[in-house]
């Protein structure tokens, strides 16, 4: 992408105005993408997308800029206009760039490029059908595939010159039922550090129908109690909530600062016994995977939370500084327009020993979420609300009627308290997670767990 004596002529400029360290993110990305409504193409994209990001530090001050142009002229030039932030002695190093051969853990089968767009179009149409047939109330099937082929180049005065080729792949399905007068929608968004390969291997009648099943149900659902009361929240997407309220708030970019209510709590007590909680990025072809993070560290397996006990932090190189702490191979950002921070990869509540009928039969009355949707959460401190996209009522330890409109309302380190179950049944769930470093793919999950009291906000009192 580079050549090894521009590379270090930049890092070697840098230096000269004042940086203690240099960084050069270098990346090429192509993408496709294509969505059917109806069955019938909508849009369908392809682009590549080139640039260089350059970051300086001076202590625990960080200065950031990117360019398009990859010229030597212009990559000192941008160099020194960056330094120029800087306000120092200059201390250079000598510099010695090593460069890295990892091991890729995570093959891909078949490039985007080897892919005709009738091969696309026809899964895509096959994924429309299952959800159209489904039954009579489906009044819309949408199906679309999106594919990304990122490769990067990452030195630093550390002496890191490593290079990582990521190739993504996410299918999105979407159910829509009527009744005339009003309309539910049921999704699915699986994806993976893959080929198409994911896509043809994967069980996407299985998705189809399920996401149909999802929009009939609530279309014929009451609608939700509100009150506090015990909540069994299934496995999978059910872990948003443990991501949006807790993760953030074990990532240094919050920590670092005293911005989080989990700053200065390692070794403390600040979940129940029964959780545990892990970020681990070298999951083989996990959507939230990376070979190396974006700062070069390889990535990690991170115990987070262990038997309630606060372990771990998720730290890029920046706030490592601050906080004087190794980096955990969690820098991250969404592409070289943005500077990298800490972020999660894919972050889970590990197995425990209970299932979830277990949980139902020990809940007398109380809410069972089966799906779990979007939400709003404050990282500093933790209160969050949750929309519950399929949810239904307990009733004698019995699953009873489907319900609507449920909200979880509540306080994301008082959660961690609640849990009193933990189940066996431990799934992931992909998705988008914006942060200051941009949009990036994650993974959520969990097994079933269950919540002692929770507000939960619906539609009618009871």
């Amino acid at each position: 992408m580079l050549n090894e004596a521009l590379i270090n002529d930049v890092l070697d400029e840098a230096m000269s105005y004042g940086a203690d360290f240099a960084e050069l993110y270098v990346e090429q990305t192509q993408t496709q993408s294509m969505d059917l409504v109806g069955g019938k193409v909508d849009k369908a994209n392809r682009g590549q997308d080139f640039g260089i990001g350059i970051r300086l530090f001076q202590g625990t001050n960080s200065v950031y800029g990117y360019t398009n142009d990859a010229s030597r002229d212009n990559l000192l030039k941008t160099t020194r206009e960056i330094a120029s932030a800087l306000i120092g002695p200059v201390l250079k190093k000598p510099l010695n760039l090593v460069r890295q051969n990892i091991m890729n853990q995570h093959l891909v089968q078949t490039d985007l490029n080897d892919v005709p767009a009738s091969r696309r179009v026809e899964k895509l149409r096959q994924i429309s059908q299952v959800i159209k047939d489904y039954h009579p109330s489906i009044s819309q099937s949408a199906a679309g595939l999106s594919e990304r082929k990122q490769h990067v180049l990452i030195a630093n005065t550390e002496g890191t010159l490593v290079e990582d080729t990521r190739v993504y792949t996410r299918l999105s399905i979407r159910a829509v039922a009527s009744n005339g007068s009003e309309m539910q929608t049921g999704a699915y968004g699986p994806g993976a550090l893959q080929g198409f390969e994911f896509v043809e291997n994967l069980d996407t009648d299985f998705f189809a129908n399920d996401a149909a099943r999802q929009a009939v149900t609530m279309l014929n659902a009451g609608l939700c109690p509100s009150g506090k009361m015990p909540v069994v929240m299934d496995n999978g997407f059910g872990g948003v909530i443990f991501h949006e309220a807790c993760g953030h708030g074990l990532e240094a970019s919050s920590v670092a600062k005293g911005l989080s209510v989990f700053s200065n709590k390692l070794g403390e007590q600040i979940a129940s016994p029964v959780v545990t909680a892990i970020d681990d990025g070298t999951i083989k072809n996990a959507w939230g995977s990376l070979n190396v993070d974006d700062e070069g560290t390889p990535t990690q397996r991170k115990v987070l939370i262990e038997n309630g006990i606060l372990k771990s932090y998720m730290i890029d190189k920046l706030n490592g500084r601050r906080m004087n702490m190794a980096s955990t191979g969690s820098g991250r950002r969404q592409n070289y327009r943005f500077a990298p921070t800490s972020r999660m990869t894919n972050t889970f509540i590990a197995n425990g020993n209970h299932t979830l009928d277990e949980m139902i039969k020990n809940t007398e009355y109380g809410l069972y979420a089966k799906s779990m949707g979007g939400g709003s959460v404050n990282p500093g401190t933790g209160d969050f609300n949750f929309a519950v996209n399929e949810g239904y009522i307990i009733r004698n330890g019995k699953i009873a009627e489907p319900i609507r409109g449920a909200m979880l309302i509540g306080n994301g380190p008082e959660i961690l308290h609640q849990i009193d179950m933990v189940g066996n049944n431990l799934s992931r769930a992909q998705g988008m997670c914006g942060a200051a470093s941009g949009s990036i793919p994650t993974d959520v999950g969990q097994p079933a767990i269950r919540v002692k009291e929770i507000t939960v906000g619906g539609a009618k009192g009871e």
